[in-house]
């Protein structure tokens, strides 16, 4: 008869062991898939920015730039696409898919406009920027989405400092062409985006929900670095309209969106 108990045990807990390994294993699953998503909507803005510095400077670091951006969101989408485990649907992910084609054909032909002629054409340029928007819609819905699916709950840190990361990325892009191009006052980036204080006083809020928990360790200097650099151009990013050092405004937002890719992933071991 204890035999039979602890047999009846052992087997229970094996059992449960499965069980919470399982669990453990898509909830891994689910945050890669929603780290890709991620990954995805930053470098397609990361290379917007890169092209409207392109459009002033036209140099091949700039280029290069263009093309990194553009090939890391590429590497995210193809990692998407294989591993959906039903997480979202293949047409789901095909429509995504779909947008970046759109962005990426976009890209190129302004490429082109700007290499042969050394303007661009203030019409694919505007179609480029709401491509951009809908195609960086279409990834939040997916990501909501793929949250639901899985009932998974992402931490609200590392949820805050993901979105805080895209809305670096937005407005940095937008502010590069006000800043770089050549068509600045007849160009204004999307036609639905929210103009740039209002993006700034987002960004002040999800900042704090990341700064506002525990932190200590390298984790604590990430944060403290975001803040003194967000501090030091938040107000370039409110009064947009006023003469500033486009440059010095870019390469902090970038220093910024570094620190907060770091910081999430800490954020992400300590969840």
């Amino acid at each position: 008869m204890k035999t039979i108990r602890l047999r009846t045990h052992c087997l229970v807990s094996a059992l449960l062991l499965l069980m919470l390994t399982s669990i453990s294993a898509q909830a891994q699953d689910t945050d890669d898939f929603l780290s890709q998503l991620h990954s995805f909507r930053v470098s397609n803005y990361v290379s917007l920015d890169a092209y409207y510095r392109f459009i002033g400077s036209g140099t091949n670091d700039t280029l290069n730039e263009i093309v990194a951006g553009i090939n890391t969101a590429n590497d995210s989408m193809n990692l998407l696409a294989k591993n959906t485990r039903g997480i979202l649907s293949g047409e789901q992910i095909e429509g995504l898919n779909s947008e970046f084609d759109k962005f990426k054909a976009l890209m190129r032909d302004n490429i082109n406009d700007v290499r042969n002629t050394g303007y661009p054409d203030l019409r694919l340029v505007s179609d480029m920027a709401n491509q951009a928007l809908i195609m960086n819609d279409r990834a939040t819905e997916l990501y909501q989405v793929a949250q639901e699916n899985s009932q998974t709950e992402t931490d609200p840190r590392v949820e805050a400092a993901r979105l805080s990361a895209v809305k670096i990325a937005q407005m940095m892009a937008k502010y590069s062409v006000r800043t770089n191009s050549s068509v600045a006052q007849t160009f204004q980036g999307s036609s639905t985006e929210k103009p740039l204080d209002e993006q700034a006083m987002e960004f002040d809020q999800l900042l704090a929900k990341v700064v506002g928990g525990k932190s200590d360790g390298e984790l604590k200097v990430l944060l403290d670095d975001v803040e003194a650099k967000w501090q030091f151009i938040r107000g370039s990013y409110v009064n947009y309209n006023e003469n500033n050092v486009g440059f010095v405004i870019d390469r902090y937002s970038k220093r910024i969106l570094e620190s907060l890719t770091m910081a999430i992933g800490l954020l992400q071991q300590n969840a």
